[in-house]
């Protein structure tokens, strides 16, 4: 699960503070952890760290599903959705840095962070777990209050030892160890903050105006000598957000940018351990939009990218989005953007009304593209304007169709009809026990053809 990307140094986008349903206090139903990450996609993170009150369950959860998805393929005995659903989940480990934490709460209820490389097993760290004396039912279903448990400056030397990072979690705020609505002696709070064993502060007021949190640790204030590196995180206990006032978030709401020289945990913790501030910043997402956008228009329309200028509705629907969403399905996955043209000289329109047109092309794929997809559909905003952003995944149930009988596929920058021998194909490339049942429905689907 470690991804190595050794080239010059760039800016990654980081968010280590991500609960998941192993969090007692898990605020949304349904969620698979296979969803988490395909959301983390989504919002364009690099790097996550599941980090969970008190337990590592939820990381837990995700290898145990891995690992028995790869025994039934190893006996040729997965079905066709869970080859995809692994072949989904080794896509997305090959891409984003998962890296297994908890959320620790310490004495006086303090939270801190606690990350570590990717190879260390889960056993591993239910031992951690152990030596900071989180009781057992804490550790079985992730609860967030633990009694008395270790002390603060135990914790950090702990999980340094084990080849982790203690980061003293969103620490102006609630349970945070430089929040000035709790009362304890100064002497406490610059320990507690100052220690050699604490490797960065995540903060919630990095943007606000005023004198921030990064402001009070940058190294002059007196008795604060050690300038703190800083970061921010989620601390999502849902994986969408459900607060327009920006108080529940989701999966990547409020991240960091970090640059590396490499994604991996050990460069992560190299910028901790070095002296260059310069290295970590809030995540700016209209700035990084811009960028990011301008370079895929420079490429252009590809096999898994499509731009529309105007949102392709023609007397109430939207059969060439849909086509792209069918062939992208059917081929290796992609995404489409409305409300910009594939030319950068050109001007960003965006879609008005965005929220409006998404749920129409929500029910329009609800019913006309089978067997049902998910899709994420978000709005961006680049230069000013709302661009609604679709990833389509590669599809899990192969061969997709529109209104039962179009079947598209993608070639180049192009959208495709499926002829006969391309749909035997894309069956014969996804195979399975069924190939033979699907092939005989393919004789009867001669009005495609």
């Amino acid at each position: 699960m470690n991804v190595k990307n050794i080239a010059s140094p760039r800016w990654y986008q980081m968010d280590l503070h991500i609960h998941t349903p192993g969090s007692s206090d898990y605020q949304q139903s349904g969620i698979t952890y296979l969803d988490i990450l395909q959301y983390a996609e989504s919002k364009q993170l690099d790097i996550i760290a599941f980090t969970d009150h008190n337990t590592v369950r939820g990381y837990a959860a995700m290898m145990d599903e891995i690992a028995q998805l790869e025994y039934l393929v190893n006996l040729g005995r997965a079905l066709p959705a869970e080859q995809a659903r692994l072949r989904e989940y080794q896509r997305l480990l090959n891409k984003l840095l998962v890296l297994p934490g908890f959320e620790f709460t310490a004495t006086f209820g303090f939270h801190i962070l606690c990350v570590f490389p990717p190879q260390t097993t889960v056993r591993q760290l239910e031992h951690i777990l152990m030596l900071l004396n989180v009781p057992r039912e804490a550790i079985d279903q992730g609860l967030p209050l633990v009694g008395a448990s270790s002390d603060v400056l135990t914790c950090y030397a702990v999980v340094k030892q084990a080849g982790g990072m203690a980061i003293a979690a969103h620490v102006n705020s609630t349970n945070g160890i430089a929040n000035r609505m709790i009362t304890f002696d100064e002497h406490t709070r610059i320990r507690y903050t100052q220690d050699e064993n604490l490797y960065a502060l995540e903060v919630t007021d990095w943007e606000k105006p005023g004198r921030t949190t990064v402001d009070f640790f940058d190294g002059t204030v007196k008795g604060y000598p050690r300038r703190m590196h800083c970061i921010q995180g989620s601390d999502a206990h849902r994986m969408t957000a459900a607060d327009p006032r920006g108080k529940l978030l989701g999966v990547g709401d409020r991240s960091t940018e970090i640059l590396l020289d490499e994604l991996s945990f050990d460069a992560i913790r190299a910028v901790f351990e070095g002296n260059d501030f310069s290295r970590t910043r809030p995540y700016r997402l209209a700035s990084r939009n811009v960028n990011v956008i301008n370079s895929l228009r420079a490429e252009g329309n590809t096999q898994t990218r499509a731009f529309y200028t105007h949102l392709p509705l023609k007397h109430g629907r939207l059969d060439s989005l849909l086509q792209d969403i069918c062939a992208f399905a059917n081929t290796d996955g992609g995404t489409i953007y409305i409300g910009v043209s594939d030319d950068p000289k050109e001007r960003v329109i965006g879609v008005k009304n965005a929220q409006e047109y998404i749920e129409l092309i929500i029910t329009e794929l609800e019913k006309r593209l089978s067997p049902r997809l998910t899709v994420h559909i978000e709005t961006q905003l680049i230069y000013n304007q709302n661009v609604i952003v679709i990833r389509v995944p590669h599809g899990a149930e192969i061969p997709y169709a529109i209104d039962d009988c179009q079947i598209y596929i993608r070639r180049g920058a192009n959208t495709l009809l499926a002829k006969r021998d391309d749909i035997v194909q894309l069956i014969v490339d996804n195979a399975d026990d069924t190939v033979p049942t699907k092939l005989l429905a393919l004789g009867e689907m001669t009005d495609i053809i």
